[in-house]
């Protein structure tokens, strides 16, 4: 029996938000703890147009995302999350006109921080482009609720 998170639901929060498909995030799927997702190539998404490489920035975004993701792969679901920190060491240029792959792990969950490591990748995971260590912070609630912290209008 397959599980509609990982189904249904992951895939959506993988490329359904206004930017990720606009950058052209694709899911791939989870293996194990381990989540993945590809960009394909295309010209506009090119730092440098003499390279024909990806932009850095497209490989940060798309690093924080996968994290994201593998945030919620550890925790079976959906819950509010938010990148704390996040760091990326850049190894080398990406390859001209090759899709991107981007790998990632939540290596330990607390209640309320999910820390991550993830890389980027064209076929080798062993040969990244990019590696990120990073942790979101996981949206605890308590009870609160959205706009528990204003007024209410009794008390005004």
């Amino acid at each position: 029996m397959s599980d509609p998170f990982l189904t249904e639901i992951l895939p959506q929060l993988a490329s359904g938000a206004a930017h990720t498909h606009a950058l052209g995030f694709k899911y791939e799927g989870v293996e194990g703890d381990r989540v993945r997702l590809r960009t394909p190539w295309r010209p506009d998404l090119v730092g440098d147009p003499e390279t024909e490489v990806f932009a850095g920035g497209l490989v940060t975004a798309m690093l924080d995302h996968v994290g994201g993701l593998a945030v919620w792969v550890a925790l079976g679901g959906f819950r509010p999350i938010a990148t704390l920190d996040l760091r990326v060491d850049y190894m080398r240029a990406a390859r001209p006109c090759v899709d991107l792959l981007a790998e990632a792990r939540c290596y330990r969950l607390t209640r309320t921080i999910g820390f991550v490591r993830a890389w980027a990748f064209e076929d080798d995971p062993k040969d990244p482009v990019a590696a990120a260590q990073s942790t979101y912070v996981i949206n605890s609630d308590g009870g609160r609720g959205i706009g528990a912290n204003l007024k209410s209008e009794r008390a005004a």
